[in-house]
């Protein structure tokens, strides 16, 4: 037990709460994507509206982040950590009972409102709560309930959605949130340490009008209004960096980011690889169903192996992290992660279920060495007083990015399949559409071993 202004409290059980909150999302995500075709039979949806179940949540999680963040280090981190668990709970009650796709979608944004307050918080927490030379470990513990989360949800939602139906899914999760916010009060008082600040409005309203803009003009970038949409999230990017740069507590810390350049780099280094590995679950969900023939159950056990190898890959990166610079092992794990893109970035319809697995293995390897090093780099550069601020980015960075990699699928499919449902005559175009991402993703992840091994120079 620990002691702190005289409460008692356990660090480890602290933990274990930030760490079942954080386990909710990467949960739910991996096993709706499972859930998807049969949601898209009861709806009569296209390819395109199935991903929005994805790109919805994402959409409100990067909107809201970086407010969320702000009001944790104003408000009190534990304050809003638990808002959020009671937003997403919210959300996936009502999500039980969704009749129409619709529906379905708000009530996914409405979790994404909630995911992003958790988030935005939980590894300030934990920053807060371990000192140096131990935080690693415990960031890379979290990390390992985010892997976690991937490894159960494929193969929980696949069971769930074929013998229970796919609103199971949201029922399992609901009952998951129960514990965190039965012991809320077991959170000691430092942690829930908050200065009023002024609110930064026009930060939020500007970045909120900018990411809408750049997603849907991402959505229907081929269309006029997409580039319109585009062009309008460029000035209104603009306009968003010279109202930051001019608020005493602006939402996007551009302080940190103009004069932190370890902090900077990171940050895009995370960016880009969740833009370029978020949609592999989303992709292979769909090719193993729809052109392999597997059954939900089935698909999601062999998307096992990848969150698996994750799992016991990322406590050892986090105790790496604590006795080497993070920086080269999340560059190791990035160039990894590149050569598992390009591999899938050739699958057939006849690929050998070996084949998949040693690509699925080094996907996981390879991410499961970038992230927590890369938080730990991230917040180990930064004062205590921006623990909040430093952690809402690291989240907007890995929402963003996945909001990115969803994005890209939405162009794919839009431009090469059309707005028609997967059935056995567009299969050829589907593959098409798979080759192209997976590639574009593995030139990506490339740049970004370049640029995170520049900011080891930094």
């Amino acid at each position: 037990m620990e002691q702190e202004n005289g409460q008692s409290y356990s660090r480890k059980f602290i933990l274990i709460l930030i760490t079942l909150a954080t386990f909710l999302n990467p949960f739910t995500g991996t096993a709706i994507n499972l859930a998807l075709p049969s949601i898209g039979a009861e709806f009569s949806a296209d390819a395109a509206t199935l991903a929005w179940v994805s790109s919805a949540y994402l959409l409100s999680s990067v909107i809201f982040l970086l407010p969320a963040g702000r009001l944790g280090d104003s408000r009190g981190k534990v304050t809003v950590f638990m808002i959020g668990i009671v937003v997403y709970t919210a959300g996936a009650v009502l999500t039980i009972f969704t009749p129409t796709i619709g529906m379905l979608l708000a009530f996914r944004f409405l979790q994404g409102i909630g995911g992003a307050m958790i988030y935005a918080n939980s590894v300030a927490l934990i920053t807060h709560l371990y000192p140096p030379g131990e935080r690693g470990y415990a960031i890379g513990l979290n990390t390992t309930a985010v892997y976690a989360g991937l490894s159960l949800g494929p193969f929980l939602g696949g069971a769930l959605t074929q013998f229970l139906g796919w609103r199971s899914i949201f029922i399992v999760t609901a009952l998951l949130a129960v514990p965190v916010l039965f012991y809320a009060g077991k959170f000691p008082a430092f942690l829930n340490e908050w200065h009023r600040e002024h609110f930064d409005v026009p930060g939020l309203v500007l970045s909120s009008a900018l990411i809408l803009c750049l997603f849907l003009g991402l959505a229907k970038a081929t269309t006029p209004t997409g580039v319109m949409l585009l062009a309008a999230a460029l000035v209104l990017g603009v306009a968003f960096y010279q109202v930051e740069r001019r608020q005493p507590c602006p939402l996007l810390p551009v302080s940190l980011l103009s004069s932190n350049r370890v902090f900077a780099a990171s940050n895009v280094a995370a960016l880009i690889n969740y833009s370029a590995t978020y949609a592999v679950g989303f992709l292979l969900s769909l090719y193993l169903q729809y052109i392999r023939g597997y059954e939900p159950v089935a698909a999601g056990t062999l998307l096992l192996v990848q969150p698996v190898i994750q799992v016991f890959v990322a406590p050892v990166a986090g105790r790496l992290a604590d006795r080497v610079q993070p920086g080269h092992v999340a560059s190791v794990g990035m160039a990894i992660s590149a050569v598992g893109l390009f591999g899938l970035s050739m699958l057939g319809d006849m690929t050998s279920v070996g084949v998949i697995l040693a690509l699925l293995v080094l996907l996981g390897v390879g991410v499961g060495l970038f992230s927590s090093p890369n938080t730990t780099a991230i917040m180990g550069c930064v004062e205590k007083r921006f623990y909040g601020s430093a952690s809402a980015m690291t989240a907007m960075m890995r929402s963003l990015g996945m909001m990115l990699s969803m994005g890209a699928v939405l162009v794919v499919f839009a431009v090469i399949m059309g707005s028609t449902a997967v059935t056995p005559a567009i299969f050829p175009e589907f593959l098409t559409s798979v080759h192209l991402i997976f590639l574009a993703f593995g030139i990506l992840s490339s740049f970004g071993v370049f640029l995170s091994l520049r900011r080891n120079k930094c």
